[in-house]
């Protein structure tokens, strides 16, 4: 099957790590000699896979803001204990306590990188094995589950369980390292980027009604500050109107100011990493702190195409019978998702190797849309040459 341009990109950062990367759990190893030493972490292994070696219990863990429900399950799928515990600073301490009866033990934690982050950084802290179970997995489990619907805490912990039982590839939680703080910085350029957009619409719409024309596009907080001081109201309700518009002007500047803050972060948070990824043409400092902090450990994608499908960016059978046909995906992660698609088009706007690709598609009546996301066989579209082992390595700064 053919990749999609973004999804050539997505296999190639996943290549860049699988052949030979380091593992981001030995991200705080530094230099030659240690890298070579280096090894993939073991895979986690599965319930079933050892029942050979002992009984192994799964606890399933349904996090909730002011509780959390925990319900062990043996090898069969049998529940043997069921524990809530309010959420304090005792909270972890109490739930291993009450597992210390079950010396084999894995957990599984709906939403590890959610409500249940906390308690899966404590647990992983203290020592134990813990799996992230997507929300969305143990939904679709319950559903096809006996019960008509039925729906309470010690279920959803009891289906976490089961599905943590049943799917050998889930993550595995590890301890916060430098690609927390990329995914923080990118997360909180996010929402500035949203929050700054919301107040610039709500300054168009005001200087359209106070001004013929209105603002122009690329608007700033210079330029509409320019722009209401030459704006003479008539009316009180365009009094009003200005009076507004002064307050917009003065929430937009302290949001600049926090975007241009952010970007000299990524770039020294990205630095530090002393990964290679910026040099790939489109990629800024910003888009790389976004692939890397939301990519995590890269090794938990046993192969390229796992990434690609991960992104978003490989397209989706959708085949019946003798026909065969694939159609673009809305699934993945919308962030990685975003970020390859930016840097792509950056390419597309500048001479290289993407342009090239682009412009064959455009000859080859497509239409600007489908010759981004066009099937393409030719990787050489994304150099190699510029790749090192390093290029997804995200190393704790000293």
């Amino acid at each position: 099957m053919a990749l999609t341009p973004l999804a050539h990109l997505a296999v190639w950062l996943a290549h860049s790590v699988l052949a030979g990367h380091r593992p981001p759990s030995a991200w705080l190893d530094r230099g030659v000699d240690r890298f070579l030493k280096l090894r993939l972490p073991a895979a986690v292994p599965t319930v079933g896979a050892r029942r050979e070696e002992g009984s192994v219990i799964t606890i399933g863990v349904d996090p909730h803001k002011s509780s959390h429900t925990a319900v062990a399950l043996d090898e069969t799928g049998q529940v043997l204990a069921e524990l809530r515990v309010q959420v304090d600073r005792g909270t972890g301490r109490r739930l291993r306590r009450w597992a210390e009866r079950w010396p084999e033990r894995i957990w599984a934690i709906e939403g590890a990188n959610g409500l249940g982050h906390l308690l899966a950084q404590q647990l992983v802290a203290a020592g134990e094995v813990v799996l992230d179970v997507p929300a969305t997995l143990a939904a679709r489990a319950r559903q096809l589950d006996r019960g008509h619907g039925r729906k309470t805490d010690g279920i959803d912990a009891q289906t976490v369980a089961w599905v943590a039982q049943r799917t050998p590839a889930l993550r595995r939680v590890t301890a916060e390292d430098h690609a927390g703080v990329l995914r923080l910085l990118s997360d909180r350029r996010d929402e500035l980027v949203a929050e700054r957009r919301r107040v610039v619409n709500r300054l168009h719409r005001l200087l359209r009604d106070l001004r013929p024309g209105g603002a122009p596009i690329e608007l700033s907080a210079t330029v509409a500050a320019r722009l209401l001081g030459a704006t003479r109201p008539h009316g009180a309700a365009n009094v009003e109107r200005k009076a507004m518009a002064r307050q917009l002007v003065a929430d937009l500047r302290p949001l600049d100011r926090a975007l241009a803050d952010n970007r000299h972060r990524c770039a020294a948070a990205v630095t530090a990493s002393g990964t290679t990824l910026t040099k790939v043409f489109g990629i800024s400092d910003v888009l790389a702190a976004k692939i890397l902090g939301h990519t995590g450990d890269v090794a938990r994608f046993g192969t390229a195409d796992r990434f690609a499908s991960y992104t978003g960016t490989a397209p989706v059978e959708v085949s019946s019978g003798e026909l065969t046909r694939h159609r673009l995906t809305r699934s993945g992660n919308r962030s990685l998702n975003n970020a390859l698609h930016l840097a792509a088009r950056v390419q597309v706007l500048h001479p290289g190797p993407g342009r090239e690709y682009y412009q064959r598609k455009l000859a080859a009546h497509k239409s600007s849309t489908e010759a981004l996301r066009a099937s393409s066989g030719n990787s050489r579209r994304w150099p190699t040459a510029t790749w090192s082992p390093t290029a997804l390595v995200v190393p704790c700064p000293p």
